[in-house]
């Protein structure tokens, strides 16, 4: 089993440190229990145990014990997966890295340790480390930073099938780090991962698409990567989709599904998401007007620094009795966004506004992604 996880460190250049990929090992965490004593037998040997000055079961446990001690302290978990990982296993290499990455089992995070063993997986051609190895030479962790050789690794990982990697790679050609800067290839890499169903990948060209952003503009297309996103959870997505529903671009018109989708962005907190239900509500689209839920929403806005948010807000309150606002504005002070896990790997790796670098490559001007949401 393979899974994701996110090296959360501060922003280099203008994309932020691209996530590490572990692969799971013989995991002591997922071996099953040992079996239990049978309770019966528990219980007589508690209540009844002066009775038992020599069992057998005491014996046999303390020839283990004698037999313990005479061979020494138990091999530790590290000290095994150092043996297999010098011996050239490919899993234990992995652990390793992972392990002296993190640190993990006691053991506190060696950076130069964990670069060694995921140079050592890497050199074995598993796409997975080469896409971690990738990730340390852009970061500078356990070796010199250098924007170059990540590059060159990340296309490499590509090549050996890894999806995470063409979608890395997309963002430093849309930053030019480490490559020349260059839209349409990074446009490349995100088909490459959109097609085998990356989520960010299908955000960025289906955001592409819905600009008209170094590609063509086609809502159509824009609309079904667009919605394979949301679906998986990522925020910006159902925003986007919210408003393809609400214009009737690349999909029939539907209101209803319009704010079905505004509203799963909006529990994830997105500031764009809150602001376009409001206007919605408050009779600009043809949904019934509800002044109570958009006052809760500008309020919950103008918090988070959308301009003319407390405006609406306040005009909206004279639209309302004392009962009605007095509940908006406990509702909007109950409010705890609860963004996907999707939605944090993506600010945390990407930045908050990853829209910013099509934006940038249509515009001809750097990108500059916002800092990352903190942990």
């Amino acid at each position: 089993m393979k899974k994701t996880i996110c090296l959360s460190l501060a922003l280099l250049m203008s994309v932020a440190a691209f996530p590490l990929q572990a692969q799971d090992t013989t995991n002591e965490k997922n071996q099953p229990a040992p079996a239990q004593e049978d309770s019966a037998e528990e219980e007589e040997s508690s209540i009844f145990s002066f009775f038992n000055f020599g069992s057998k079961d005491k014996k046999a446990k303390d020839g283990t014990a004698a037999k313990q001690a005479e061979e020494g302290p138990k091999e530790t978990k590290v000290e095994r997966l150092t043996k297999e990982a010098d011996a050239g296993n490919l899993d234990s290499q992995m652990a390793l890295g992972y392990i002296y990455l993190y640190g993990e089992d006691d053991t506190k995070p060696n950076p130069d340790k964990a670069f060694h063993y995921y140079k050592l997986a890497a050199e074995q051609n598993d796409n997975i480390a080469v896409n971690n190895l990738a990730s340390l030479y852009y970061s500078g962790i356990g070796v010199e930073q250098n924007f170059a050789m990540a590059a060159e690794l990340f296309r490499k990982a590509v090549q050996l099938g890894n999806t995470e990697a063409a979608v890395n790679l997309a963002f430093l050609y849309l930053a030019g780090s480490g490559v020349n800067k260059d839209s349409k290839e990074a446009i490349n890499y995100f088909v490459i991962a959109a097609k085998a169903g990356n989520p960010t990948a299908q955000f960025m060209l289906g955001y592409a698409y819905f600009k008209g952003h170094v590609v063509p503009q086609d809502y159509a297309r824009a609309f079904e990567l667009m919605k394979a996103s949301a679906d998986a959870g990522y925020d910006d997505a159902q925003l986007i989709l919210g408003m393809l529903y609400r214009d009737g671009l690349g999909t029939p018109q539907n209101y209803g599904k319009s704010i079905t989708y505004l509203q799963k962005s909006l529990r994830q907190g997105n500031l764009d998401a809150m602001m376009m239900l409001a206007n919605m509500l408050t009779g600009g689209v043809k949904v019934t007007p509800n002044y109570p839920t958009a006052h809760v929403l500008y309020n919950l806005a103008s918090v988070r620094g959308a301009p003319d948010a407390a405006e609406e807000r306040n005009a909206i309150e004279q639209r309302l009795n004392v009962e009605q606002l007095l509940q908006a504005q406990a509702q909007a002070d109950s409010y705890r966004e609860k963004p996907s896990s999707l939605t944090q790997y993506i600010r945390q790796t990407f930045g908050q506004n990853i829209k910013a670098y099509i934006d940038a490559a249509a515009a001809k001007r750097p990108a500059t992604a916002p800092k990352p949401a903190e942990n």
